[in-house]
């Protein structure tokens, strides 16, 4: 009874997951009918003109999501290590959960106090950043709202943060303690046996738990188009405003104004579909592999 039940409850799951796909699919189908595979390769986005491309969405949701990988990934990989192998049970029962809370944060919150703070704060640093750095194709000449795609990338790290933070602090925990005490008595010092054994150990789980963050960011659409600046644009300057996929099905398809445009909207969630499956899969891969090493490593 119990077995069927789980079974019935996996099946539902693919039923669902394949009505989604359907769905998105065949809502595109105008879109890709009309432009096939050009329609990637494609930077204008003007509905009145019926002229559709996701190049500048693509551009903006890479760019955004590897700035918040970038940012993300060294400090949730840090705070896992702190948690698990260097900071006393008493702080770990208080930082754990804050940590963790962070996931807990509704994504239009966390757009709202982009607006409100991140963007006017970045805004007035910006001036120094500019007159020093500038002439670095990324950082560009300084904007005056502080909406950017940089600002958008600060946001999803945020977001990704407790993913791989909390997914870190489980895998070195998993680490034996025998190799931990037997580096240690080799006259390894703390840093050393992180360096040396935790590390090596567990650096496919890391990796794949930074891919899951990086399909969290790729996914967000309404705290991005809070503050990503809502512009087709592909410019060497992350302080630009910007797009992405996600940030565009949120802000336009309530307001599409022909059928085509609805349907180039099915496109893009169809690509944002497919990178976030593509991700998954990545992911699973990665901890695969790492499952086979640990048996291995036994």
């Amino acid at each position: 009874m119990l077995s069927g039940i789980c079974a019935l409850a996996g099946l539902l799951v693919v039923a669902v997951l394949v009505e989604i796909a359907y769905q998105v699919i065949s809502g595109a189908s105008l879109s890709t009918s009309r432009f096939g595979l050009g329609f990637l390769l494609d930077a204008q986005w003007q509905p009145n003109f019926g002229r559709f491309g996701a190049t500048a969405m693509l551009y903006g949701t890479a760019v955004s999501s590897l700035v918040a990988l970038a940012l993300a990934a060294p400090l949730g990989v840090a705070i896992g290590l702190y948690l698990s192998l260097l900071a006393p049970r008493g702080v770990c029962a208080v930082v754990g959960p804050l940590v963790e809370m962070l996931a807990a944060i509704p994504s239009v919150i966390l757009g709202l106090w982009g607006v409100i703070v991140l963007a006017p704060f970045l805004q007035r640093q910006e001036g120094w950043l500019h007159s020093a750095l500038g002439f670095i194709p990324i950082f560009g000449s300084a904007q005056t709202t502080g909406l950017s795609l940089f600002t958008a990338g600060l946001i999803l790290a945020i977001m990704v943060l407790p993913i791989v933070a909390s997914l870190s602090r489980d895998l070195f925990l998993t680490v034996p303690r025998e190799l931990r005490e037997g580096a240690e008595a080799l006259g390894a010092t703390r840093w050393e046996v992180i360096r040396g054994v935790v590390l090596p150990t567990t650096v496919s789980g890391v990796a794949a738990a930074s891919v899951l963050g990086l399909g969290r960011a790729l996914g967000e659409a309404i705290a991005v188009a809070q503050v990503v600046g809502n512009l087709n644009l592909i410019h060497p300057s992350l302080f630009a405003p910007g797009a992405t996929l996600a940030s565009r099905i949120a802000l336009d398809f309530q307001f599409t104004v022909s059928k085509l445009h609805t349907a180039s909207l099915f496109y893009l969630a169809v690509v944002l579909l497919a990178i976030n499956l593509l991700a998954s899969l990545g992911a699973q891969a990665i901890a695969a592999r790492f499952d086979v090493q640990r048996a291995l490593a036994r």
